[in-house]
């Protein structure tokens, strides 16, 4: 098994690197749910081909990327955050890291500029597994599960160099597959 740290909310989910399933290709999740009946997160690294101004037209301030929070209700839209002194009633899911929370406020921040992408991520849909379904991809390899992370680099890192700095971190035990090419046939 390659992932001795067991799932929980807070914690990352990295995809293998030969994943060919398009939805997590090379994805890094965030896990916000994490019970016995079942798990839900958002991809952090799959940029869709909207911006917060495509779904929320109100929002005066719209050039900020939403992301493919997975394949699961796609017509919802989901954020976390690392601003609580500016976000009433998010919930802390990992040290600095918030999900949800008062969503006036938010379209109230980021229409005057006082919130931008380096604090706020927005996914279209989630990715959600039923019970024990994520444990058994975490058995058969399709997950390495990190609970170890630099908050920033989740909002700062575009999405291919994510995945790859999040399994660089994971130690020299996992250092060497962020250089796996996507298929090991053209290698």
């Amino acid at each position: 098994m390659l992932s001795p740290i067991s799932a929980a909310a807070g914690h990352l989910l990295i995809s293998e690197p030969f994943m060919m399933d398009p939805n997590f290709k090379r994805s890094v999740i965030i896990l916000t749910e994490y019970t016995e009946d079942g798990a839900m997160g958002f991809i952090l690294n799959h940029q869709s081909d909207y911006l917060l101004g495509d779904v929320l037209p109100d929002v005066s301030y719209s050039e900020i990327a939403v992301y493919q929070g997975g394949p699961v209700a796609k017509n919802t839209l989901h954020f976390i955050h690392c601003a609580p002194h500016k976000i009433d009633d998010g919930i802390e899911i990992a040290k600095g890291l918030y999900w949800g929370g008062d969503f006036e406020q938010v379209k109230q921040l980021v229409s005057n500029y006082q919130l931008g992408p380096g604090e706020i991520k927005f996914f279209a849909g989630y990715s959600g597994w039923t019970p024990q379904q994520l444990d058994e991809e975490i058995k058969e390899d399709s997950w390495i599960v990190a609970d170890k992370f630099d908050v920033a680099s989740l909002f700062n890192l575009d999405e291919q160099e994510l995945w790859k700095h999040v399994v660089v971190n994971l130690g020299q035990r996992y250092a060497h597959i962020a250089n796996f090419p996507e298929n090991p046939a053209l290698n």
